[in-house]
């Protein structure tokens, strides 16, 4: 049984290099940058050091080589990458603002990103996670399906669901958040949410009661809350503990949360305690954030270690 697959967008991003420079202005631009959150995620967790791999497509063009080089040569299975002739690569361009917020413009659906090849799905050897990330579920209703399908063959097969809500709103566009990501949530074992996402997905207006909420589901054993600077809370069926952040110099909050969750996913893996795995995936999390780009931060075990002592 391998670790853990991921199925979802492989994109370049095309970042502002500062912030407070809105995308409707003429301005520089830095890039590109392999990214899409299942694809941050999966290469952190195979620099991590584990079997991982990732279902998605590309263009054959020099967007999606870009990806490929990336993800291939930190030891990512790209086998069930579909790379598709006379086609771009995603592209999502994103700027920064002093109050933290983002702003996307996503080039997605219509791009080999959504278009994959489920024909040789058998051929996967069941993993022990399928990572789904909500911000693939949001692009359009056909890739939704067939990543609900993804999900249910290979969870009948014995692996478990993790799953990042990761709400883009201009993904989401408006629809129900329970009709995107409902069948996901259903078979999820281990939950990865903000605190707004999590208040969202179970219609709880305070953390107490969404927990208590989310518990409902006889299939869920953990809820991992990210709360950005002020760390995470981890809430199993028997305990909750508070994990603080670690202090580093942020350069760049471009997904830190996709590699936090690998670090999470890494430390059960490995068998380590709730607080363990809490603090693997801050560390992760903190060791992205001090490199600009996506996926640029210099995670690897030895590095984990150090940071969590």
């Amino acid at each position: 049984m391998s670790d853990i697959w991921t199925m979802g967008e492989i994109l370049v991003e095309i970042m502002r290099p500062d912030v407070d420079m809105p995308l409707n202005e003429p301005g520089q631009f830095l890039g590109p940058f392999p990214s899409g959150a299942p694809a941050i995620f999966i290469d952190a967790a195979a620099r991590l050091g584990h079997s991982a791999g990732i279902i998605g497509g590309v263009g054959q063009d020099e967007f999606g080589d870009n990806c490929l080089t990336r993800l291939r040569g930190d030891g990512v299975n790209c086998d069930f990458v579909n790379v598709v002739p006379h086609r771009s690569t995603a592209v999502a361009f994103v700027s920064y603002f002093r109050d933290g917020s983002r702003k996307f413009i996503y080039h997605i659906d219509g791009t080999p990103a959504v278009q994959v090849d489920l024909s040789r799905l058998d051929r996967i050897e069941t993993p022990r996670f399928l990572h789904i990330m909500g911000c693939s579920l949001m692009i359009n209703d056909a890739f939704r399906a067939q990543i609900f399908d993804v999900a249910d063959r290979l969870y009948r097969r014995g692996a478990q669901i993790s799953f990042d809500p990761n709400v883009r709103p201009e993904l989401l566009a408006g629809r129900d958040i329970m009709d995107v990501v409902g069948p996901i949530l259903e078979k999820c074992s281990i939950l990865l949410p903000g605190t707004s996402e999590l208040k969202l997905v179970t219609g709880q207006p305070d953390v107490a009661g969404a927990v208590q909420k989310a518990f409902e589901n006889p299939v869920l054993q953990t809820i991992v809350l990210k709360r950005g600077k002020a760390g995470c809370t981890v809430y199993t069926r028997e305990e909750e503990i508070a994990i603080p952040a670690y202090e580093v110099e942020e350069v760049d909050p471009t997904g830190a949360g996709d590699c936090f969750d690998a670090g999470f996913l890494c430390g059960v893996l490995e068998g380590r305690s709730p607080l363990e795995c809490g603090q693997m995936a801050a560390a992760a999390g903190a060791l992205n954030a001090q490199a600009f780009g996506p996926m640029e931060g210099a995670i690897s075990p030895a590095a984990v270690r150090d940071m969590t002592g």
